[in-house]
């Protein structure tokens, strides 16, 4: 089972390039954490599945008539041509009924008719087909509401209808809990058409009610109107298929019977309602609309540069216009391999302030009205610019101009709010300060300068203006390296606010789409309640909303790393789809079972034709050879690529489709960040006495042996062996490691293996990390690769903080493949209500990789 690293994002280490003399505790509780994780998840197989829905009402014996007195059908049966035509599965034979209409666990889901009716009486009154009625429940919950759309006798002379069933919101994956949580709100009067249809005896009818359908183009005004004459009202469907929430045709409250909404598979693709599959052929780049993406708890820019590659592919160039991130380093590289991102190095909560602060001053000085009416808006003045002739008096300061801003404290001084760095007359940017907004009133020409200025360069962005946000926002608090982690009530955990806070944006700036990363713990903790929240707070912010795990191997990369992301949508666009898997896996790690329908995957026995798994040695078999201490940030490539990866990850950002250099000329040949985290003197000599074969680790060392039940001991016969230090061959903590049971302690990977997943550490201490024929740990771009960075993409920063850089990545052929299907729904060409759908067969683009 893997361990989640990505909800650790952010999480310093010391800028030290040597590796650490002993293993910290942390360390050693890596494999026990996922012993205790997957037995917790193993002691939850008992629990509900996500989003089960209201229980179908119980039938009820009949009379010899098959109903009460009170109970019948009303009038003649429909015409047996008509009712034939309309629902032909009611009319099999007993034997092809058997064999098509069973579930795997052989319970009936379709009930054979006699014939069929119009109109029934129950309780004296009378129920047509396309009514809305409330159902009975069970003692004490509430009634369940559900849509008829079908009465018909049954071959046991009973009296049937088909009830199409809609769900409150503690019904659907949200569940009850996240109803009660205090930050968000759903309104009890919205529920949803689910994709859950079953028969029921007509006696469990008990009333009808009043639901309206509200299309996602209708005015506030009309809207509101229609809500307050409703009983209840519906918006969109829910599907159990990756705990969908979407819109559906406005004429879908019409619809009845075998013309009603089409039920959704899980794990499957309709071909029928799909375009063709056709190969990949991308517009001229003149053609191709641009979007802006803002890149929350962006790292060094793994997911959005691989959304922007993807995009770029289906005719969207997206945009990263703006990037928010504490770790310093991070920015860093983000601005490096993204000069035109406005990269602010700061924390969410405080960025979320500020946008707000930047609202209010955009709309202070009427600042859009006045660019509109004079396109010569002073720029930003060039700091050599001359203000005037006459000297400063002594003692005297005078504001030049206003050149940055932010919200919080920047001079540490206590004083949180709104500050503008200042360039001071006279003096040079070096001794630039951070002044509060309050401190500036005498030069509100300034402030008002550099607000016109910083919209025309949109250095940050407003509500309405965004097109995606994505981003992981890190929840340390159910990380498995954590040992009091907040059970009760997660949100209460400090270090699970930045879910709160990325959700807080979202309803802040409102962009067409939204995509979020996050370690499965995010499904598996309290029963998913962090993912359940999430989901929740979409939602009811009227997004639609759907919910899926990925592994990263399945998209051409030689490591597992499964992964939830969960994409939102405005109602008034598609909701983007998950792209099913291009390449098989070796699998690891385990699905949380009550989100097992949210696994972007193929079914078991449906046909697929997948590239095979790719291995260690398709990733790095062709970087140059280097030692335990490698000091270039920089060298040459040695020899040429030998697989159709390495062909492609080669490539340079012209042929990838990156568009973040603008129309620089990329320069060709340089490696980068080949280097690995220097090992202090007694590992490197450990590492040098592993053998070179498959499989070894530490066991292999001598004075080890292999015990009962596989547990290793030191033999007593023979003295130990100790290092030129004086310390033992054998350290310790390697013998004790998961109860001395763990084979990774100074593990050496092998060409043809797959690692479970890329973390943010590069010690052997206790992870499988050793170069297969070098004495020395994977360096940076050798991880790099395995996450699918392209070779240009140039990381800044201390060694071990590229290593965190690196293992906190979204994987970047991941976020390419979504990044493609986000182009396809932001251009309206997705079809049907599969959550799942298929990559072009070129999508993996090996002939042109070869070729180059």
């Amino acid at each position: 089972m893997e361990v989640g690293d990505a909800g650790c994002r952010g999480a310093m280490i010391g800028d030290d390039a040597v590796c650490a003399e002993e293993p910290d505790a942390e360390e050693f509780l890596m494999e026990e954490e996922e012993a205790a994780l997957e037995a917790e998840e193993q002691a939850m197989g008992g629990a509900r599945s996500a989003g089960a829905g209201p229980r179908s009402t119980e039938r009820r014996a009949v009379d010899d008539d098959g109903a009460t007195p009170e109970d019948h059908f009303v009038g003649e049966p429909m015409a047996d041509e008509e009712a034939r035509r309309r629902w032909p599965a009611r009319y099999r034979t007993k034997d092809s009924a058997d064999s098509d209409a069973r579930r795997p666990d052989g319970e009936i889901t379709e009930t054979l008719a006699r014939c069929h009716y119009r109109t029934a009486c129950v309780d004296g009154v009378n129920f047509d087909i396309g009514d809305d009625v409330y159902l009975k429940a069970g003692p004490g919950e509430e009634n369940y509401i559900a849509r008829i759309t079908e009465f018909f006798e049954g071959m046991d002379h009973g009296s049937y209808f088909a009830a199409h069933w809609f769900y409150r919101v503690a019904d659907t994956v949200i569940s009850l809990q996240l109803v009660e949580v205090e930050d968000h709100k759903h309104d009890h009067k919205r529920i949803f058409l689910s994709d859950h249809k079953d028969d029921n005896t007509i006696d469990s009818i008990i009333s009808k009610v009043n639901v309206i359908y509200v299309g996602p183009n209708m005015t506030l005004e009309a809207k509101s109107k229609i809500i307050e004459e409703s009983d209840f009202y519906y918006d969109m469907s829910y599907s159990l298929a990756c705990s969908t929430f979407a819109n559906m045709p406005a004429d879908i409250g019409i619809a009845t019977g075998s013309e009603a909404t089409s039920d959704i598979s899980s794990d499957d693709v309709d071909s029928s309602k799909e375009k063709p599959n056709d190969d990949l052929v991308s517009p001229p780049d003149a053609q191709i609309k641009t979007a802006a993406l803002l890149d929350l708890y962006s790292g060094c820019g793994a997911m959005s540069t691989g959304l922007c590659l993807g995009a770029a592919l289906s005719g969207i160039k997206l945009i990263t216009r703006w990037a928010v991130d504490l770790n310093t380093h991070a920015c860093s590289s983000l601005k490096h391999n993204h000069p035109f991102t406005q990269v602010r190095n700061e924390k969410a909560e405080n960025f979320l302030s500020l946008i707000r602060e930047w609202n209010t001053l955009w709309k202070k000085f009427d600042v859009h009205k006045s660019i509109s009416l004079s396109s010569d808006l002073p720029r930003t003045s060039n700091e050599n610019e001359e203000y005037g002739n006459e000297p400063l008096l002594k003692g005297t300061f005078e504001v030049e101009r206003l050149v940055d801003i932010c919200y919080g404290d920047p001079n540490s001084m206590g004083k949180v709010g709104l500050w503008f760095k200042v360039r001071w007359r006279t003096f040079d940017p070096s001794e630039d300060t951070w002044e509060p907004v309050g401190g500036l009133s005498d030069s509100p020409d300034c402030i008002k300068e550099f607000v016109q200025n910083g919209f025309r360069e949109s250095i940050l962005p407003l509500p309405g203006c965004v097109d995606v946000i994505c981003g992981g926002p890190p929840c340390q608090g159910i990380s498995g390296f954590n040992r009091f982690r907040e059970s009760e009530a997660p949100l209460n955990d400090e270090r699970n606010k930045q879910l709160v806070v990325f959700m807080d944006i979202v309803n802040y700036l409102r962009p067409k789409y939204v995509l979020m990363e996050n370690v499965v713990d995010i499904l598996k903790f309290v029963d998913g309640f962090l993912g359940r929240y999430a989901l929740s707070r979409l939602v009811a912010m009227s997004y639609q909303a759907r919910l899926g795990m990925m592994v990263a191997g399945c998209y051409g990369l030689p490591q597992f790393r499964m992964r939830a992301f969960l994409w939102g949508a405005l109602p008034s666009v598609v909701l983007p789809k998950y792209p099913l898997p291009t390449h098989d896996v070796v699998k690891r790690g385990l699905v949380p079972r009550a989100f097992m329908h949210c696994l972007v995957a193929y079914k078991e026995n449906e046909y697929r034709h997948l590239e095979k798994a790719l291995v260690l040695g398709d990733a790095i078999s062709d970087l140059p050879k280097v030692g335990n201490h490698q000091p270039n940030d920089v060298m040459e490539y040695s020899i040429k690529p030998k697989t159709e990866f390495q062909h492609y990850i080669r490539l340079n950002r012209q042929d990838m489709k990156d568009y973040s250099h603008g129309d620089a000329t990329p320069k060709e040949g340089q490696l980068f960040d080949h280097q690995p985290l220097q090992l202090n003197r007694d590992d490197y000599e450990r590492v040098q006495k592993i053998p070179i074969k498959k499989g070894a680790n530490f066991r292999d060392l001598k004075g080890v042996r292999v015990g009962k039940n596989n547990t290793v001991e030191l033999v007593p016969d023979i003295p130990q062996v100790v290092l030129s230090s004086g310390k033992p061959l054998v350290p310790s903590y390697a013998m004790t490691f998961n109860k001395g049971k763990s084979l990774k302690p100074f593990g050496r990977l092998w060409w043809d293996e797959t690692v479970a997943t890329v973390v943010t550490r590069a010690e052997p201490h206790n992870q499988i990390i050793l170069h297969p024929m070098q004495h020395r740990v994977l360096t940076i771009r050798e991880n790099a690769r395995l996450q699918g960075f392209p070779d240009y993409y140039r990381l800044l920063g201390p060694i071990k903080q590229k290593y965190i850089q690196v293992g906190n990545a979204v994987a970047v052929p991941v976020a390419r493949a979504l990044g493609y299907s986000l182009g396809l729904a932001y251009q309206g060409k997705f079809h049907g209500d599969q959550p799942l759908f298929k990559l072009p067969g070129n999508f993996i683009p090996i002939d042109h990789a070869t070729v180059t």
